[in-house]
């Protein structure tokens, strides 16, 4: 049985509680967290103020989750639950992107002993990690991806809750 602790008193209360039995405080819920991820605008490289894509923390499973926040498919999540997860334009990629700036075999995602690296393939248009070109980069938390004009967020649950 996992007690919820609250934050304001440390009073320990039964699981599945939201409000301190003793304070009366709001419980931190950590699977009810919601992650909005503003949607990009490509044109001015600004926040949009409709159709964001949001997660709730409780929905990432495996070791990751790439929301993607530009384009058509907007809101589209990719659940990173192998050793190797194959990105690109080729029908046999666990990540399908079916369009031009994409490459056939792009990148990958690999888990290694650290946590998750984005390692680029020899692409054409190049693999970006927060807006830098990466041949091989570590991700975190709330990295902006990018593979062709497709932007994705990465969200890791480990990383939220450390």
């Amino acid at each position: 049985m996992a007690y919820v602790f609250c934050n304001q008193c440390g009073h320990r209360n039964p699981p599945g509680a939201s409000f301190c039995s003793s304070c009366g405080a709001i419980l931190d819920m950590p699977d009810e967290r919601t992650v909005v991820i503003a949607k990009v605008d490509p044109m001015q490289d600004a926040p949009g103020s409709q159709d964001n894509a949001t997660i709730r923390l409780g929905d990432v499973h495996g070791l990751g989750v790439l929301v993607v926040r530009s384009g058509e498919m907007t809101g589209s999540r990719f659940t990173l639950s192998k050793a190797t997860t194959q990105i690109g334009r080729h029908p046999d990629s666990d990540i399908l992107f079916d369009d031009i700036t994409v490459s056939r075999r792009h990148a990958e995602v690999v888990s290694d002993s650290g946590g998750l690296v984005i390692r680029d393939l020899g692409s054409l248009n190049g693999t970006y990690v927060n807006q830098e070109l990466a041949d091989l980069s570590p991700l975190k938390h709330g990295d902006e991806l990018q593979i062709g004009k497709f932007r994705m967020v990465f969200i890791s649950k480990s990383d939220v809750l450390s």
